[in-house]
């Protein structure tokens, strides 16, 4: 008897425990370096993981670098191989926390909140704070939407001398992900 009501408190609480975390593997992360007059740079990843514990707020992005996609599977190659050195530094991360988090208090209805952490590009870490919108979804998910900028020389990231005028130092990023 004292078996089976172990056993039935043990696997009664493991719903409560997976209730706090949400998760996502198909997020979308959209970067943009174009200059003006020249051909557009512009990538798009939409297999971005991501896990938000919705007790405390922690949250973390995971995002392969291979898995963005050009319009022109050159600039894709000249990305993979020359800027992002892709097979060296296979994955974009990103672990922080949402400041001022409570599930209660998220809505249908998008509330700004930031989002602080360390982002890990190109073997490069740096501390970040970037505004969010979050919201909630009718299905009871969490939607996370962001845009924001980062600059090339804070994760020492090389853009060739005959290259430089036609792509930004400072790259526009936008996230758009839903966690269940």
């Amino acid at each position: 008897m004292k078996k089976f009501l172990l056993l039935f408190l043990v696997f009664s609480c493991i719903p409560i425990v997976a209730q706090e975390k949400k998760t996502a593997t198909n997020g979308i992360i959209t970067f943009e370096a174009s200059v003006p007059f020249y051909e557009a740079v512009e990538a798009k990843n939409n297999q971005v993981s991501s896990v938000l514990n919705t007790k405390n707020g922690n949250i973390t992005f995971v995002a392969i670098i291979k898995n963005f996609r050009f319009k022109r599977s050159l600039m894709q190659d000249h990305f993979n191989a020359n800027y992002m050195e892709s097979d060296r530094y296979p994955k974009a991360t990103f672990k922080g926390e949402i400041e001022h988090f409570s599930k209660n208090k998220i809505t249908t209805n998008p509330k700004e909140y930031y989002i602080k952490g360390k982002i890990n590009i190109h073997g490069v870490t740096k501390n970040i704070r970037v505004l969010a919108m979050l919201s909630k979804t009718n299905k009871n998910s969490f939607v996370i939407q962001s845009n924001f900028a980062l600059n090339t020389d804070d994760f020492k990231i090389d853009i060739p001398f005959l290259v430089r005028n036609k792509i930004a130092k400072n790259v526009n990023v936008a996230l758009n992900i839903e966690l269940q």
